[in-house]
């Protein structure tokens, strides 16, 4: 239905509207179950349609090589059969934009009678208009710009439509608007660039619409995208089949059907042999008729079949691949009424809090921006990260990833651009789906662990949670230091330090997060990543450990510190003391006992009888001591106790078994702790049972039995008690607790 009819249907009546929109569910109907019918009879194009030596399944190289011989002798067999684009020429060229820039070229001297004799002056008395869609590939007007030496004024960018069909399409209301509103500025439009699937969603404008706005304004159309592909298959949409009366189209064959070495085409139709040469799309050099040699052999080979195959099977796996995540929650699929697009754009996305339920998660009317904006970042991070995993795990899956201006970071699936030359197959879609799917558990848990974390960070002392909407996972911290200037953001020497020591240990934990030390750059201070997270994650414990072992870090670097400050200081008091012990040596013995052969004779006629004394530098107390007592209690000091060392207040003690981090369910707690009573309670009566009867009974005295020793079944019954206790992991899981309890 016109677009233009389903306004009207809108405002005048709901009824209406419904009724337009069942109308068209019914045609889509019809056309599926008539591309159903002309698939399964293996519907072709009419062999009139398409070249004799394409037609088939392809030719061998020993006919294809004779063929070959023949053109260049000239024996051919007669004119070409007309195609499916009539009267239509071929320009090939490397560059996929090179086409486009001499179509503008030709339709110049078209237009501008005077532009061979006059130039740039007829330009500049009125200057020409090219319009381009704002889904066209970047680039690409800059591109035209350069190379037709225009101004940038001469490119305008139509807008996409933003209320009724695909926001990907061209909006031609719009589009005739801006192009009366030149002509009345005296200036003149001159060329149009449709596509016919955009460079990011494979949307294709509405040709048809857009073909009489041209002939009404006497613009020349050109049309350009992936779904002209689909034009070799049976059943072509009407959407793209109207790209065959425009005036101009760029195919790349290449991509479609993993041929890397062939050259672009660009078809257009054009009566005037000289104007096409002075815009350089014929030639008379015998080099630049060869640039189709690798296209033609590429063709001959594969045959009308092996191209139809290839296009065909690319259009299947969207279709799988489509079909497929419809049925996987927490999955966007964008575009999805677009049906003869072969492109499938995704994201992993989750309803904001007091969003509308829809596909667009629409933010509620109260949420601030920044939030939203905050929100839209982590989806953003958390997609990029998905595309990654997706393209190791599926390389041949070709994925990539893009950024839409609406919808944020998406990933595409374009298997016209890759599946020929990666090889794409039905199992690679299906191992896709399969590791979307494995992926997701992570990715919803770490967007909800995210607030959390958050807070238990801003909560606690000493920890700075830092907002970093490119990282992927739970969140960024840093840790505060007692020295760190927390209004300058310069490198920090002391705090890379701590950062560095505190990375290390929690690498050592041996847990399922991954923790990365950032940024790399050194603008920036120091910071702790941590990774992507499962929902068993236990994020109080975490926070608590990051804030207790870097404190741990700091106070022992500050230990290290202090310890070194005091032993220099005690060396220089040592050397201090020993110089005045020397001193007083001299002082006490005399000079003549200094002499080296007077000082020998003196002290064996009076031997000098000098106190032993020394010094011992105390690392604890940071002090010179005596060695007096030493030697005379010939047992050495123990100093000081050195103070005990931090630890949290919330720490747990984990199972065996169990990784940091881990949360323990209840139910394994309970069943711990009942079976810790129980095992005391069994240790307790076989102490009793082994200790025996403290009074004498007269069963105790009786002659059957000792006195003192227990009766054969409480004999029994400790004895099996003790295997019990020395067995604690038969009737018990959690064995060292046990064990430390008794």
């Amino acid at each position: 239905m016109d677009t233009s009819l389903e306004k009207v249907c809108t405002v005048v009546d709901p009824t209406l509207a419904e009724m337009g929109k069942n109308l068209k569910e019914a045609m889509q109907m019809l056309e599926d179950s008539q591309r159903r019918t002309e698939e399964e009879n293996e519907k072709k194009l009419p062999s009139g349609d398409i070249p004799g030596p394409l037609q088939g399944s392809g030719q061998d190289m020993v006919s294809i090589l004779q063929l070959v011989q023949n053109l260049m002798h000239g024996d051919e067999d007669g004119e070409p059969q007309s195609s499916r684009y009539e009267n239509g020429c071929a320009y090939f060229h490397e560059d996929e934009r090179e086409g486009l820039a001499k179509i503008c070229r030709l339709a110049i001297h078209s237009r501008y009678e005077d532009f061979v004799v006059d130039g740039f002056n007829v330009l500049y008395n009125k200057k020409p208009v090219i319009y381009l869609s704002a889904a066209a590939r970047p680039g690409l007007g800059q591109y035209l710009c350069n190379q037709l030496s225009l101004p940038f004024p001469c490119l305008c960018r139509v807008p996409c439509n933003t209320m009724f069909g695909s926001q990907h399409q061209m909006d031609v209301a719009f589009l005739e608007k801006m192009i009366k509103d030149d002509i009345e500025q005296g200036r003149l439009p001159l060329l149009l660039v449709a596509n016919a699937g955009t460079a990011a969603v494979g949307h294709t404008d509405k040709i048809g619409r857009l073909k009489e706005l041209c002939e009404q304004y006497g613009m020349w159309l050109h049309v350009e995208g992936v779904n002209l592909a689909t034009l070799a298959l049976g059943y072509v949409s009407s959407s793209v089949l109207a790209a065959t009366k425009c005036d101009s189209m760029t195919l790349t064959p290449g991509p479609w059907l993993g041929l890397p070495a062939v050259p672009a085409v660009t078809l257009y139709k054009h009566d005037d042999p000289a104007l096409t040469l002075v815009a350089g799309l014929t030639s008379n050099k015998p080099a630049d008729k060869l640039r189709a040699l690798p296209l033609w052999l590429s063709l001959q080979y594969l045959g009308l079949d092996g191209v139809v195959e290839r296009i065909k099977h690319a259009c299947q796996l969207s279709q799988r691949l489509q079909e497929s995540l419809k049925k996987v929650d927490h999955i966007k699929i964008l575009v999805e009424d677009e049906f003869s697009s072969p492109v499938v754009v995704f994201k992993f996305f989750q309803e904001l809090p007091g969003s509308d339920p829809g596909l667009n998660a629409v933010p509620a009317p109260n949420m601030a921006p920044s939030t939203v904006s905050q929100e839209r970042h982590s989806c953003d991070a958390l997609n990029r990260w998905l595309g990654e995993q997706l393209k190791q795990l599926v390389p041949a899956s070709g994925l990539t990833v893009m950024d839409l201006e609406a919808e944020g970071l998406c990933l595409r699936f374009s298997p016209l651009m890759t599946a020929a030359a990666l090889g794409t197959r039905c199992e690679d879609v299906d191992q896709l789906v399969t590791c979307i799917k494995s992926k997701l558990p992570v990715l919803t848990c770490t967007l909800q662990l995210r607030e959390e974390f958050k807070q238990e960070v801003e909560g606690t002392s000493g920890l700075l949670h830092v907002d970093d909407p490119n990282w992927p996972g739970i969140g960024v911290v840093r840790y505060e230091h007692a020295n760190d200037d927390k209004s300058s953001l310069k490198s920090d020497p002391e705090g890379e330090k701590i950062h560095a020591g505190l990375l290390k240990k929690l690498n050592e934990l041996e847990s399922d997060l991954t923790f990365k030390m950032g940024p790399e750059y050194r603008s920036m201070k120091s910071c702790i990543y941590i990774g992507m997270a499962s929902d068993d994650i236990d994020v109080s414990e975490l926070v608590e450990t990051i804030a207790v072992t870097a404190r741990e870090i700091e106070e022992n670097s500050r230990l290290l510190e202090n310890m070194t400050e005091i032993v220099r200081k005690g060396i220089q008091e040592a050397q201090v003391q020993l110089q005045k012990a020397n001193e007083e040596r001299l002082l006490e013995e005399g000079v003549l006992r200094q002499i080296p052969v007077v000082g020998s004779v003196l002290n064996w006629f009076s031997p000098l009888q000098a106190s032993q004394k020394g010094r011992t530098f105390n690392l604890t107390a940071g002090s010179l001591e005596s060695t007096e007592h030493t030697y005379v209690s010939k047992v050495q000091g123990t100093g000081v106790t050195p103070p005990p060392t931090p630890s949290g207040t919330r720490s747990k003690q984990r199972l065996p078994g169990q990784k940091p981090f881990k949360k323990s369910l209840r139910g394994s707690d309970a069943m711990s702790e009942t079976s810790s009573v129980s095992h005391i309670e069994d240790l307790e009566k076989m102490e009793q049972l082994s200790t025996g009867p403290e009074q004498d009974t007269p069963e105790a005295n009786s002659p059957e039995q000792h006195p003192g020793a227990p009766s054969p079944q409480e004999a029994d019954q400790a004895e099996a008690l003790q295997e019990k206790a020395q067995h604690p992991k038969d009737d018990c899981p959690q064995a060292e607790e046990l064990e430390s309890l008794r």
